[in-house]
């Protein structure tokens, strides 16, 4: 494949088939071809080396379900549109490091969010998450998918700094889709940290850091408005926890966006909260 791909990893669960159909469907309308991926989930001194006795080994068996599943999942994105090239393509190696590592110069890493039985969602729910933040490229992590009433894309804003290539991919997914976009910066600020801070002038304190905060945002979003005239735009700043403010937005939009840094990928980022609790599908864009 000599354009940039699409690649989808499968353990041929319907959580990773859904993801699959997600990705097809993705590849279609970006004009791209697709890349089916699946890393064995070998233990350890596990081998792919077949028995030449002619018994069928635990490796065995775990191999020809991976090559069992790549090609169910082949055969379904094949019926997101004629046209879609399709490759698929067995990984070497721990799933999590390998299925994060055929992402490197891909368009995008799609993943489900577990796999289906004990072992399988032990497997592809942490190869999920370790692809949703160490993955090169931008990685979207599919839950369910939402019947939204307006075509529309998510992203959150922490702050301005760092945020070109997140508002880039989002910006660039709702023009694709002919859909708008809606701009979302959640702050908090526990009473604690209030009092502590000699400010608890509750109610106008509070007001004026949301009133500042949402001028931030206009002025991001005005700057950013020129580079895509054609998208429409909304914001929306509210106070509380932002993995929570995300992850009710993935309830009413086609998809939401999230930068991430690499030095902040811990249970307790604003990644992780969203990806454990949205709705829809979620897509964590590298900063840099």
């Amino acid at each position: 494949m000599a354009e940039k791909p699409i690649v989808a990893a499968t353990d041929g669960s319907e959580e990773s088939l859904r993801a699959v159909d997600w990705a097809a469907r993705e590849a279609v309308l970006r004009g791209a071809p697709l890349r089916i991926v699946s890393a064995a989930p070998l233990l350890p001194r596990m081998t792919e080396d077949h028995d030449v006795s002619g018994y069928e080994t635990v490796t065995d068996a775990i191999t020809e379900h991976r090559d069992a599943g790549l090609a169910a999942a082949a055969e379904r994105a094949a019926k997101a549109g004629p046209g879609l090239l399709i490759d698929t393509d067995h990984l070497e190696g721990g799933p999590a490091e390998a299925v994060t590592d055929a992402g490197a110069g891909a368009l995008m890493l799609v993943v489900g969010s577990r796999g289906s039985g004990a072992f399988a969602a032990l497997v592809l729910g942490s190869v999920s998450r370790y692809a949703a933040t160490h993955a090169s490229c931008p990685v979207v992590v599919v839950r369910e998918e939402t019947t939204a009433a307006q075509r529309q894309v998510g992203i959150g804003i922490a702050r301005a700094e760092g945020s070109a290539a997140a508002l880039t991919f989002a910006f660039e997914e709702a023009a694709l889709r002919k859909a708008s976009l809606v701009v979302v910066h959640a702050w908090s600020m526990p009473e604690g940290d209030i009092s502590r801070a000699g400010i608890l002038l509750p109610t106008r304190g509070l007001k004026a850091i949301g009133e500042s905060a949402a001028r931030a945002l206009d002025a991001l979003i005005n700057e950013w408005q020129a580079k895509y005239p054609d998208v429409p735009v909304s914001q929306d700043v509210v106070r509380g926890h932002p993995g929570r403010a995300l992850a009710g937005l993935s309830a009413r939009t086609d998809l939401v966006v999230v930068g991430r840094r690499a030095e902040h990928h811990g249970p307790g980022t604003v990644t992780h909260a969203v990806l454990n609790h949205a709705h829809g599908p979620i897509v964590t864009v590298p900063t840099g």
